[in-house]
């Protein structure tokens, strides 16, 4: 049976850091990085990618339409 693998692309110089992602994540994939985009801004980043299970809550909540959700088949 295929189990779906989920991945996250976060356009950081649009990421305003207001979180809402992170708190929207089930499985706490998402984390505040400890830098700051071009426009002064704290980004989100993927922090544990390979929980990523491809739900695209975080793009659902996301303001600013930072997130882009990728889903792929795995065989196990």
């Amino acid at each position: 049976m295929a189990k779906l693998k989920g991945a996250i692309v976060v356009n950081t110089d649009r990421c305003k850091g207001c979180v809402l992602c992170v708190s929207a994540c089930p499985q706490g994939v998402i984390a505040l990085a400890n830098r700051v985009n071009v426009h002064g801004y704290p980004y989100v980043e993927p922090a544990q990618i390979d929980k990523c299970t491809g739900c695209t809550s975080c793009a659902v909540v996301c303001p600013d339409g930072c997130i882009t959700v990728y889903r792929k088949k795995v065989e196990e």
